[in-house]
């Protein structure tokens, strides 16, 4: 491979490098502009990298495709390999908050100051809902990780040599405790909420760690009163399209998961399917068991929104803490490690992937558990040895927790 510079009007420089096609094998010539070369001998220099960069095959051809073009294209790319509801959170954040900020940069000159420059002015004014400030350092780490995704598959279909968000910082997020309910405030809210159309709801959460979706998604023949068990195998999923755009899909988890049921459980639920049945009659249907658990008068299901808008309509005329209904299930997860249930159990109930996810969403709980966990082998290492000096055995230890005499 041989190639030669020549200048095009003054300080025009370009690098002509004899290339064979790859379709035909017939040599051809290819022009490459040599930008910010003072003299001849820089473009040299420039043209001899190019030539290594080709041979390499790390070479990419420039092209005047913008971001926001690419990540149109991208997004059509993506919609096969997520579910609707990703898509829709995927489009919403490149077409409202990456897009306006540089979607008209060329893809192949964009540099990783652009991108910090541009999460620096989300967080100062980046708000596109018509009202003035910034986003969240939250939401702008959502920007920077759907847009460093796009771009290492720009690199993939080789678009661009590197990725450049990689070498960019997101803002940092700063953690915020956990807002749960504790148990006396959870009985008020059971007491409170009882009669509404979300007892039900609420219920399942709160004793069983169940998510939105997956609650609207359960039925009838999911749960077996009889041995106290509810297999939690679906979820609804619900985007901007409304109840035209429902879609039952598996849990979070891509797997199925059963969960035992209290006594209380158990009880309210045979009360409910009873109620549901009278409901039911009323209008000429029979309670089947492919009937949803939770549903509207006339069986219709009922939507993740319609619970979440219920719910925040409740709490407002309470006196409890205002928190999300989501919280209601971290709350569920609390309750259960702040009173000594193995961790690997808990992600079992709430249907998480791995354990490592329960630790690290309610690590707050933790510390407590380790002091409850320390004060445990102390009694049990100082029962032992107490049984063992009745029983006139040498003393390994004379006293357990005491001072060291060393």
């Amino acid at each position: 491979m041989k190639g030669h510079v020549c200048e095009q009007g003054k300080g025009h420089w370009y690098a002509v490098i004899d290339v064979r096609d790859s379709a035909t094998g017939k040599r051809k010539r290819k022009w490459h502009s040599l930008p910010n070369c003072k003299n001849k001998s820089e473009a040299r220099e420039k043209c001899y990298e190019l030539i290594i960069q080709i041979r390499k095959g790390s070479y990419i051809e420039p092209s005047k495709v913008t971001v926001k073009a690419f990540l149109e294209r991208w997004l059509e790319h993506i919609k096969t390999q997520v579910s609707p509801k990703t898509f829709e959170r995927y489009s919403g954040i490149v077409r409202q908050n990456i897009v306006p900020a540089i979607g008209d940069v060329v893809l192949s000159k964009l540099k990783p100051v652009q991108i910090s420059a541009a999460y620096s002015a989300a967080l100062k004014n980046g708000r596109r809902d018509g009202k003035s400030g910034g986003l969240s350092p939250r939401t702008v780490g959502h920007m920077h990780r759907v847009l460093h995704e796009a771009l290492g598959q720009a690199v993939k279909w080789e678009e661009l040599v590197r990725n450049p968000s990689d070498a960019v910082v997101p803002p940092k997020v700063e953690w915020k405790p956990m807002q749960t309910y504790d148990f006396s405030q959870t009985a008020d809210l059971l007491e409170q909420v009882r009669g509404t159309p979300i007892f039900i709801p609420v219920l399942l959460t709160v004793f069983c760690g169940l998510r939105r979706g997956e609650i609207c998604a359960l039925r009838w023949r999911n749960i077996d009163l009889t041995a106290g068990q509810m297999s939690v195998s679906g979820s609804i999923e619900q985007t901007k399209g409304g109840k035209k755009a429902l879609r039952f899909k598996s849990p979070k988890s891509g797997k199925g998961r059963t969960v035992a049921l209290s006594p209380t459980v158990v009880e309210e639920l045979r009360t409910h399917r009873a109620k549901r049945a009278e409901e039911l009659l009323r209008v000429g249907v029979r309670l089947s068991e492919d009937g949803f658990v939770t549903a509207h008068p006339d069986g219709s299901v009922m939507v993740p929104i319609y619970i979440s808008q219920r719910w925040d309509r409740f709490i407002k005329a309470t006196k409890l803490p205002r928190i999300r209904f989501h919280d209601l299930r971290h709350t569920h997860a609390t309750h259960m490690l702040a009173n000594g249930v193995h961790p690997k159990i808990a992600s079992e109930r709430l249907g998480h992937s791995k354990v490592g996810i329960t630790l690290d969403l309610y690590s707050h709980v933790i510390p407590g558990m380790q002091e409850d966990a320390a004060a445990m082998v102390d009694a049990a290492l100082k029962a032992a040895a107490e049984k063992r000096d009745q029983n006139g055995s040498s003393a390994v230890v004379s006293r357990i927790g005491g001072t060291d005499s060393e």
